[in-house]
């Protein structure tokens, strides 16, 4: 428990701007071995980043007069606090890879542009265009149901930061490791490491499926099936989104770097959003 423990708060400490300093991080100590299994708590940061950002949207959505730009207020400042949390991490990935797949064919000239810390015109239009449909997808989820917005938030950040780790499984490492922002997470991630981070995942899922069947905290019994028929078209969505992106890669780079896992964790968490509000509207 207690390596459970640290190779958690490492993982929240690399992947987040929540303090892990002083004593604790004394503590929980550092090694590129430490790193590399903490990489199975990449979803358990999803855990309390989405808690918190879903905190803050539900609450901040009970707070503000009804209808008018509520739910694009709740989405801005939910989207706002979420880049605070992480600094930018994975969005700072998105606009490398933009960069670099947008702007050269040549796999080799690619790599070398996604290194370089300057954003370029495919990176900026990426992260405004990536910017603008969270927002927008967030939006209409809040003016839909607060615990439906809530359960949205928290499901996408758990997911979204899964399918990375099945990335760094499926495809090896091409970027520059010393310099990478993976780092030792470049290296091929562990069967029992990869178990770790699915329980995660699944557990998230089993908690709100739960909730929704045995308490009805969620929604409304009478939109429980409209509300599992989100939450399977917001998997498939993100799934969908997963695989594109790993054969993209492959094609392109025959292989990933750390900004694609980035990059990766973007896109599917805005597939996750619009695959719930697009199975939800279609379900009788």
């Amino acid at each position: 428990m207690t390596q459970f423990i640290r190779h958690y708060l490492l993982a929240l400490q690399f992947f987040t701007r929540i303090p892990v300093a002083g004593r604790l991080a004394e503590w929980v100590g550092f090694s590129p071995q430490m790193l590399r299994a903490s990489a199975a708590h990449f979803p358990g940061v999803g855990w309390l980043v989405g808690l918190l950002v879903a905190a803050l949207s539900g609450g901040l959505l009970l707070a503000l007069p009804g209808g008018g730009f509520s739910p694009l207020i709740v989405a801005a400042v939910g989207t706002a606090f979420g880049i605070l949390l992480t600094g930018a991490f994975h969005e700072d990935g998105l606009a490398d890879v933009a960069d670099g797949l947008g702007g050269s064919l040549q796999r080799e000239r690619a790599l070398e542009i996604m290194k370089d810390s300057r954003v370029g015109a495919f990176g900026a239009i990426a992260i405004v265009m990536a910017l603008l449909v969270k927002v927008a997808l967030v939006a209409q989820l809040a003016s839909m149901d607060d615990g439906l917005l809530c359960v949205a938030l928290f499901l996408a950040h758990v997911v979204s930061r899964t399918w990375p780790l099945l990335l760094i499984r499926l495809l090896p490492h091409v970027g520059d490791v010393a310099g990478s922002k993976s780092k030792p997470l470049a290296d091929q991630i562990t069967l029992p490491a990869l178990a770790v981070a699915c329980v995660w995942c699944i557990a998230a899922l089993g908690l709100v499926v739960w909730a929704q069947e045995s308490l009805q905290w969620l929604v409304p019994a009478e939109l429980t099936t409209s509300f599992e028929a989100g939450l399977a078209g917001a998997l498939a969505a993100s799934a969908l989104a997963f695989v594109w992106m790993g054969r993209w890669f492959a094609k392109r780079l025959q292989g990933f770097t750390g900004d694609c896992l980035g990059a990766t964790q973007q896109i599917c968490e805005l597939a996750f959003y619009l695959g719930f509000l697009l199975a939800w509207g279609l379900a009788p």
